[in-house]
């Protein structure tokens, strides 16, 4: 289960690579996706999950300062205004933290330490949801840098 979440993880990473900041900020049509945005919601989500939901950790920054009340969607609006280099390295080091809470995770079964109206979810559900949200997005991710620059599929070997 969790080589699924990986490789989804790794095409991610792959749509923005060699990309400029300006590329990072193009948007589809009507959209107000963008790669960059994209990874950097993938990095808050991976954090929530895993660090503050199933281990029950503090939230860690920048996500612990970032104005949600006033901005839903932070993680999308600041991209812009972010080194690329950043924003890869806040998804990876979320890659990472939420791999080393998943391998301490003693099973499958065992629920998240949070809940939201009462509702714990199971590392189990957390990694399916995982890979839903990531491949979802890896498929926005496919149409945005086709319309960048032709690239389509999973190009990681290229």
């Amino acid at each position: 289960m969790v080589a699924f979440l990986d490789y989804y993880r790794a095409v991610m990473l792959d749509k923005a690579a060699g990309l400029t900041p300006e590329q990072l900020d193009t948007r589809l049509g009507p959209s107000t996706l963008t790669l960059g945005g994209l990874i950097h919601h993938l990095a808050v989500v991976e954090h929530w999950w895993f660090n503050e939901a199933l281990a029950g950790n503090e939230q860690l920054e920048p996500w612990a300062s970032a104005p949600w009340e006033d901005d839903r969607d932070w993680e999308f609006t600041v991209a812009p205004e972010l080194d690329p280099d950043l924003i890869m390295a806040r998804y990876r080091g979320a890659i990472e933290l939420s791999r080393d809470i998943e391998a301490a995770t003693p099973s499958l079964d065992t629920l998240s330490v949070k809940s939201r109206d009462g509702q714990h979810w199971s590392l189990r559900w957390i990694l399916i949801h995982m890979i839903e949200e990531t491949a979802r997005h890896a498929g926005h991710a496919d149409l945005i840098r086709e319309s960048i620059d032709g690239a389509v599929g999973d190009f990681r070997d290229a």
